[in-house]
């Protein structure tokens, strides 16, 4: 397993880049669906805006999503979106400038995403108070559910 890591890693984008990249939206509002650094986010939008300045504009767009914490179901939406694009790691080795899925309730799907800053620290759009850094505690560091590496950009 660490060998297909370390390929993968090699085609991933630079981990200081990305942790630059999510700390200059840090302060920018909360906003369902939004993707506007300074204007306004939610996790799925920091992403996005991390992807669009470190790898390139996004590969498709997307679709409407509910803001369910408990939505159940057979599918993975977001990790299935994730993989398609991005290079899958096991949770335990998730370097820092890793996305980071977080199931908020047990039993439910990912929906909730974080890029990790250091072994304790991650980003994240959080509703009521923007886009902050904050520890990795183990609350929450016990819902995350997948992590994947951001692709070198072109």
């Amino acid at each position: 397993m660490r060998d297909a890591i370390t390929a993968n890693q090699l085609g991933s984008a630079d981990p200081s880049k990305v942790i630059a990249a999510a700390r200059r939206w840090m302060g920018t509002p909360y906003h369902d669906h939004a993707s506007l650094r300074g204007v306004g986010c939610d996790c799925l939008g920091l992403a996005r805006g991390v992807w669009r300045e470190v790898v390139g504009p996004e590969p498709f767009p997307i679709p409407p999503y509910s803001r369910d914490w408990g939505e159940s179901g057979p599918r993975e939406v977001l990790a299935e979106g994730a993989r398609r694009m991005m290079f899958e790691v096991p949770v335990a080795d998730a370097p820092p400038g890793a996305l980071l899925l977080f199931r908020i309730m047990p039993r439910a799907i990912a929906k909730h995403v974080g890029i990790l800053t250091g072994p304790d620290s991650f980003i994240h759009a959080y509703e009521r108070l923007g886009v902050i850094e904050q520890p990795l505690t183990p609350a929450w560091r016990r819902r995350i559910a997948f992590a994947f590496l951001f692709p070198a950009g072109d």
